[in-house]
């Protein structure tokens, strides 16, 4: 069985400027620790899927934020 070890790193700007896109930042930090870091994935297909899903079902849907009053994104939006 092939394992595929995915180093994943994202960066919205020149080292030591994280502040130009601080919330691009603070999703793909939310991403690495929450999500891609926790997981060896066996093909590039399955790295996408759990990404995709973690960003439109887990994070939007499902995760609440302290910036949102602790709600989801979603309920923010529809409120």
């Amino acid at each position: 069985m092939l394992t595929i070890i995915m180093q994943i790193i994202q960066s919205m700007s020149k080292a030591g400027y994280p502040y130009d896109n601080a919330v691009m930042e603070r999703y793909f930090n939310t991403l690495k620790n929450e999500c891609t870091n926790l997981y060896e994935f066996q093909t590039e297909e399955i790295m996408y899927r759990t990404v995709e899903e973690f960003a439109y079902v887990i994070y939007n849907h499902m995760r609440p934020h302290s910036y949102n009053n602790y709600r989801t994104p979603y309920q923010a939006r529809i409120v």
